[in-house]
């Protein structure tokens, strides 16, 4: 029993403990933990687990279901997964620059409602024709989302107000001064929610008849790739991304350095604001045509858990995004095919979140395991010469 263990520990410090991969071991660990516990769940409410997975990777696109309606197969299901995942990356990158610079977004999820209804309201609403309104609704996306993020940057700069409290307080200002906006001008009153935007502004092609198929195809997810790469750029090869770095690491150091750390908290929050608009812009002028009043996309939420798996990394991003997206893209399909309720889904995420928490504790216990058992496996004759 205890060869078992001591093997199970040794395999376990092997995969987890080499320290050029660890960024990367470590989330797909803390994922396979929450899977499992997600598992635990759903065996509880007696199902099968594999099954309930199987029926989200089906819900998102990734595999086939076992029937479809006209004008559907495999290929639409997974374009209308990749409309989904688009503001998902959008999101999930404004978390991570803010993380870099030891910030905390909150926010998201206003920034994303705010920005989606300038957006509607200025270019969603009018008879603008697509080549116009298309770049357009992008750019007033990036501009509100900017203004947003500079705003608390400057509350952090000059008054020193924790960017989490302000980030939060924003998101309660923009969800109900634009509930109200949407309820006393702009409601659908069939529907409750806001009126839909025209066509020509929306960025994802609804209903596109190819061959004998209607795709819904989303034009921003070439856009969101480009940006994660242009983030990776940003960060790891120009003095702005060093100097964001810097700060993220030590401010006092980086003062101490010449760097100016105010104007870079700013920056940093601008910048993370400006890719929430984007996702804002994206999510409610793309993967939807309206706003809910009332309600903030959880989205805005489900980023940080995707921006802590990836080590704020723009290209580990990309790739923990689209499994977070399987998630929440595939939890109706689950709910349907298997009777689990949807929110199960929800459920996996908040506890990949919690346990992608825990990664730096992770790391730290695999690393102080590794250290000892090297020592046990040094030569008696080192060790001895050691001590003396």
């Amino acid at each position: 029993m205890r060869n078992n263990k001591a093997k199970s520990k040794h395999l376990l410090v092997t995969l987890l403990g080499q320290e050029k991969t660890q960024n990367v071991t470590i989330p797909v660990f803390a994922i396979v933990l929450s899977l499992i516990a997600g598992a635990l769940i759903i065996l509880l409410q007696g199902k099968n687990p594999l099954v309930a997975y199987m029926n989200l990777l089906q819900g998102s696109g990734i595999l086939p279901k076992e029937s479809y309606a006209g004008y559907k197969n495999i290929l639409t299901d997974f374009c209308s997964f990749l409309n989904a995942w688009t503001p998902m990356i959008f999101a999930s990158l404004a978390v991570a620059v803010a993380l870099r610079a030891g910030l905390f977004n909150i926010g998201v999820a206003g920034q994303m409602l705010t920005a989606g209804f300038v957006s509607s309201v200025f270019v969603g609403y009018s008879n603008l024709p697509s080549v116009v309104a298309k770049p357009l609704v992008i750019l007033i996306g990036i501009l509100v989302g900017l203004a947003l993020g500079a705003f608390v940057g400057i509350l952090k700069y000059r008054f020193n107000i924790n960017e989490v409290v302000s980030t939060i307080m924003v998101n309660y200002i923009s969800q109900y001064v634009i509930a109200f906006f949407i309820n006393t001008y702009f409601v659908n009153p069939t529907s409750r929610q806001s009126r839909p935007v025209s066509a020509a502004s929306r960025l994802t092609l609804m209903d596109t008849l190819v061959g004998n198929l209607k795709i819904d195809i989303p034009l921003a997810i070439v856009l969101a790739l480009l940006v994660a790469f242009l983030i990776q750029f940003m960060l790891d090869r120009t003095c702005f991304g060093f100097e964001i770095k810097s700060v993220g690491f030590s401010r006092k150091a980086s003062r101490y350095a010449g760097i100016p750390v105010g104007k870079n908290l700013v920056l940093t929050m601008a910048l993370s604001g400006a890719l929430a608009g984007l996702a804002g812009v994206s999510y409610y002028l793309g993967y939807f045509g309206s706003i809910q009043p009332r309600v903030l996309p959880s989205m805005g939420f489900d980023s940080v858990a995707v921006a802590l798996l990836g080590n704020s990394n723009p290209i580990g991003i990309i790739f923990f995004s689209f499994f977070i997206t399987i998630l929440s893209k595939g939890s109706t399909y689950m709910n349907s095919a298997s009777g689990l309720e949807s929110e199960i889904a929800s459920v996996i995420t908040g506890i990949i979140l919690l346990f992608s928490a825990c990664n730096a504790y992770i790391k730290y216990l695999v690393n102080k395991e590794k250290l000892e058992m090297q020592e046990k496996n040094r030569p008696e004759e080192v060790q001895e010469g050691g001590k003396q």
